[in-house]
């Protein structure tokens, strides 16, 4: 769905070529955030694609750091509860954890046991969807909660790159698409 609004962010995402390694064209988000009103037009896109497909949220869940960006902005707009996924050793409750694969590496994500209660919906959101083993790990911290994991939305994919195989069964959807 190419319009004003994707036109305008593909105009302000920034790619940097060969970073963090060689061959890498590196999409940064960061003059996205730096456009006044943009963040606030990205956010209602969200919600209207929300209801296109019919995901009706209890929470939205966002990985550190960028899904910190989204996530918030989203759920109040939702009026619904937010979730953060973080790395280990950053939240102060009792956590589940998962270890995963990602990009250039592998990690491991955490989440406080009390944040979603068994049944509660739930919509991962991230600035960028490429391997898919953060959302992975995301869905599988939420699916170990008792949610129920609707899908995934993301202000970019990387095409090419297996990530939607690799995130089965949780569905994705994307703003824009680049090839990796």
């Amino acid at each position: 769905m190419e319009d004003d609004l994707i036109e305008r962010i593909r105009d302000t995402v920034r790619t940097v070529p060969d970073f963090p390694i060689d061959g890498i064209m590196f999409r940064d988000i960061t003059p996205v955030l730096s456009e006044p009103g943009l963040l606030s037009s990205i956010t209602d896109r969200f919600v209207e694609e929300l209801r296109e497909l019919g995901w009706t949220p209890d929470a939205i869940v966002g990985p550190e750091a960028r899904g910190f960006i989204f996530g918030p902005l989203l759920a109040d707009r939702l009026e619904c509860a937010f979730v953060p996924v973080r790395k280990p050793g950053k939240l102060p409750s009792q956590t589940r954890k998962v270890e995963y694969s990602l990009e250039y590496g592998s990690n491991t994500l955490e989440i406080h046991k009390d944040a979603i209660s068994p049944g509660q919906k739930v919509v991962i959101i991230d600035d960028l969807l490429a391997t898919g083993g953060t959302i992975s790990a995301c869905s599988k911290l939420c699916e170990d909660s008792g949610a129920i994991v609707l899908g995934a939305l993301f202000l970019i994919e990387l095409e090419g790159l297996g990530a939607r195989v690799a995130i089965e069964p949780t569905k994705a959807h994307s703003l824009l698409r680049y090839p990796a």
